[in-house]
């Protein structure tokens, strides 16, 4: 499994400012637990950074972890949530995966913890 502490963080250098940052992940895969068969989703990763920030190298070393993992959608995307929010403690973080449609039915999965700054979320 995908090992939190393969994320590396890097001091926040405008800490004293409210940002967004967003990673999008256009490669993700992991294994469906009852069938090992591979599943396919891209990822939005989305938080205002506090005092450290995800190192993207260790972030995609992290994701890439999850490739031979059994681990239902919903499990997955709250397991990143948690990891990233105990590497770099952000102020507001969502993670949404989108996963590709099996069996006719596509599903998107989100979770976030703590607030995002409404005045740095893009309009809609």
């Amino acid at each position: 499994m995908a090992e939190r502490s393969n994320l590396e963080t890097f001091a926040n250098p405008h800490a004293d400012r409210d940002y967004l940052i967003e990673h999008h992940v256009h490669e993700f895969t992991s294994l469906c637990p009852r069938t090992g068969q591979p599943d396919f989703a891209t990822i939005l990763v989305r938080y205002a950074p506090d005092q450290r920030c995800v190192e993207l190298r260790s972030l995609k070393l992290y994701l890439q972890g999850f490739r031979q993992e059994g681990i239902f959608y919903e499990d997955v995307t709250n397991v990143i949530l948690s990891d990233l929010v105990a590497a770099c403690a952000p102020k507001g973080i969502m993670v949404q995966t989108t996963w590709s449609t099996r069996g006719g039915i596509r599903s998107v999965i989100t979770a976030q913890q703590g607030n995002i700054p409404p005045s740095v979320v893009p309009p809609a």
